[in-house]
């Protein structure tokens, strides 16, 4: 668990949970292996533009690359992906003759790249398969096959059927949900992180934390995800601190990108307000989305109370924190905070008290805010703006 030591065996490990991963350092190798099995013979590589120009990029080209396979890299998505920038790969797909999608990067390549690969196999109007118009899509015919590799511990999208995409007419964050975007194959090298920056570092360590927190307080009865949300926030709270302090430690990098994945496969069970707040925030001002969470967290822990305590007695007890459950839950939260450098309120997102309003109404109708263990409308969510600012 989150204790374990340095000197324990390699983290590697090969997976079928919830989709086949291949785990540990060095792995990225096996890259040209996973494109022959899946019969990509001219994959598109996408990414985001900021990694695009990084040698972290061309490694990914190089692991790719080899007899009767030419892979091509789609670089034009923004760090939030838009729609546009959807039909912009799909057309890059489709001059290209690709055949599957390698999708690389943070929540914003891993997002992006499914979607690419959903809409190329698809065709037609992204938006039917965003919710809460979905459900009648669903059943359709959709995607070719993909591998992903996250180079951020923090969204945990290599393992999700799903993606975030922002609809310009908005602008708001919709999610995109479909069975064929969960990915074929997951890279996870952790050796892909340690040139992360230290706040990307930590906005993304909080997002993964973000992810198992709000699954571990949605009120409905899963045990299997409780028990992996748990043990993902007590693997943050220890190794989060050292990635930062030793950027080269794979351990502690290994760890961080095992927490990210333990979050998205926990909040399958749910998120709640903190994420529905953050992706009207990241859809007006183009804010991180993990730092969005971060700076939310405690705030929207507040509002949840009454609805979560008894899952702060059992993260305390977890957690190993002394007196009563809640407050020592966010006192552990708040600390880490300070530690990293999150910005302790809205205003260091650059959100003004004038676009609360704005703010609450889209976050209200977010697929999120139904979760919330506790009732929230454009009303309440203005109120933990207010409280948060």
């Amino acid at each position: 668990m989150s204790g374990t030591p340095s000197t324990a065996l390699p983290l590697r490990g090969d997976w079928l949970f919830p989709t086949e991963i291949r785990f540990g350092a060095g792995r990225v190798s096996e890259l040209r292996a996973l494109c022959d099995r899946f019969g990509m013979k001219r994959p598109l590589i996408v990414t985001d533009r900021g990694l695009a120009a990084t040698p972290l990029a061309e490694r990914v080209l190089a692991a790719a690359d080899g007899p009767g396979i030419a892979p091509r890299f789609f670089t034009g998505l923004q760090e939030n992906p838009t729609g546009g920038n959807i039909a912009e790969g799909v057309a890059a797909f489709r001059a290209w003759n690709a055949d599957g999608v390698v999708a690389l990067g943070g929540g914003s390549g891993l997002d992006g790249g499914k979607t690419i690969a959903l809409m190329a196999g698809a065709g037609g109007s992204l938006w039917r398969f965003a919710w809460p118009d979905h459900a009648a899509a669903q059943s359709e015919r959709a995607g070719v096959p993909i591998i992903a590799i996250p180079t951020t511990a923090g969204t945990g999208a290599e393992v999700e059927p799903s993606a975030i995409i922002t609809d310009e007419r908005g602008p708001t964050k919709r999610a995109v949900l479909h069975p064929a975007m969960l990915p074929k194959a997951v890279i996870a090298d952790p050796e892909l992180t340690v040139t992360l920056p230290r706040g990307l570092t930590a906005a993304t360590g909080m997002d993964a934390l973000s992810h198992n927190l709000e699954a571990l307080c949605v009120p409905s009865f899963h045990p299997m995800a409780d028990a992996i949300a748990a043990s993902g926030i007590a693997m943050i709270g220890r190794w989060l601190p050292v990635a930062l302090a030793e950027p080269q430690n794979l351990t502690a990098r290994g760890y961080m990108m095992a927490a990210a994945i333990m979050g998205a496969t926990a909040f399958g069970k749910g998120l709640g307000a903190m994420h529905a707040l953050s992706h009207a925030i990241g859809a007006l001002k183009g804010c991180h989305h993990g730092l969005t969470n971060a700076v939310l967290m405690p705030f929207v822990l507040a509002y949840n109370r009454p609805a979560i305590e008894p899952a702060m007695m059992s993260l305390a007890e977890i957690l190993r924190l002394e007196g009563e459950a809640f407050p020592a839950v966010h006192r552990w939260i708040l600390d880490l905070r300070r530690r990293i450098g999150i910005p302790e309120t809205v205003a260091g997102l650059g959100l003004a008290p004038s676009e609360f309003d704005r703010v609450a109404r889209l976050a209200a109708a977010d697929i999120c805010a139904d979760m919330n263990p506790v009732p929230v409308d454009a009303a309440s969510l203005k109120s933990i703006l207010e409280a948060a600012a």
